[in-house]
């Protein structure tokens, strides 16, 4: 592959995996970065040029830049808005004027819904209920109303949008929640949440720069498009899994769920830094189906659920 691919946010957890793996499996592939500040190099720009500067001759936009969930509520809602919309609708925007082909959006499952009773399909009617899943999802309208415009105007126009919703991602270098679990159990504190029954899907950093990498070679349909791993676990298995790869005795306690949810009730009535909410993450079902972005690039995940999340949970070994 020799194409030209402009890749925002590369400075993140995401960016970097992605740039990195490019450059490794398609070393003729000319990489343009785009972040908050440039480094002053031929392919790197920032933010503020692309507002008065024509944009380098690309073929695929990726669009990673965005604002993280904060479960700390530190961020205020508007900041929101700002960053996972408005420079959303600006880069598609510059992506409509340009000769590119493909614009690939990062966007989330949080966009669809914050609680999965079954399985979250592509089909669902989206309900978010947080700041972020409801700026991701404007996100997404305003792409496809945009994109309709174009067509209407444009109507043999050979450009594709492809709006990714992915679970909770994993890999070495992340400093999420998995991070935050890992930890817990290296403490030896016993577990407290086992009389939980819940199943839970996860994306492997190595599974999802190697679907992006396939929308890049293969022209499928726009659309959005779900990403996890094949495999959904619980979070007691994950547990499990994390003290095998330390060789910590885990202790698992089955605290009623009555007990447990009256507890972080009562946190999130006295504003503490842990809640419900917090408690959902590692609790909650939350399945969430990948087989119309299989059954579209006609592949198969190079990496299973669990092999990704022992590379993850080892690699925070020296940290």
């Amino acid at each position: 592959m020799s194409s030209s691919v402009l890749i925002s946010g590369t400075s993140g957890f995401v960016g970097k995996h992605l740039s990195a793996y490019f450059k490794l499996k398609y070393p003729k592939m000319n990489l343009i970065e785009l972040n908050r500040t440039s480094n002053n190099q031929q392919n790197s720009i920032n933010w503020d040029q692309i507002k008065n500067i024509a944009l380098p001759d690309v073929s695929t936009f990726i669009h990673l830049t965005g604002l993280a969930h904060d479960t700390q509520k530190t961020n205020g809602e508007t900041k929101y808005f700002e960053i996972n919309t408005d420079l959303t609708v600006l880069l598609f925007e510059k992506f409509l004027q340009s000769n590119a082909t493909q614009f690939i959006y990062m966007s989330s499952v949080k966009a669809a819904a914050d609680h999965v009773n079954s399985e979250l399909f592509e089909t669902i009617d989206p309900n978010p209920r947080t700041a972020y899943g409801k700026s991701k999802l404007l996100a997404e309208q305003k792409i496809q109303k945009l994109y309709a415009t174009y067509l209407n105007n444009h109507p043999h126009s050979q450009k594709k949008y492809y709006i990714l919703r992915p679970c909770m991602i994993h890999g070495p270098g992340n400093k999420g929640n998995l991070n935050l679990l890992v930890n817990f159990v290296n403490k030896g504190i016993p577990y407290p949440f086992a009389a939980f029954h819940n199943k839970r899907s996860f994306l492997s950093i190595y599974n999802l720069v190697f679907v992006i990498g396939k929308m890049i070679e293969r022209n499928i349909d726009s659309g959005i498009y779900n990403v996890s791993d094949d495999q959904a676990i619980s979070t007691n298995e994950l547990v499990q899994m994390i003290g095998e790869t330390f060789n910590k005795k885990i202790i698992l306690l089955k605290i009623p769920t009555f007990f447990i949810r009256v507890l972080f009730g009562g946190l999130d009535i006295l504003n503490a830094r842990i809640g419900t909410e917090q408690l959902n993450k590692m609790v909650e079902n939350y399945q969430v189906n990948n087989s119309k972005i299989l059954k579209a690039l006609d592949v198969k995940l190079p990496v299973s659920t669990k092999e990704g999340l022992k590379t993850t949970i080892f690699s925070f070994q020296n940290n």
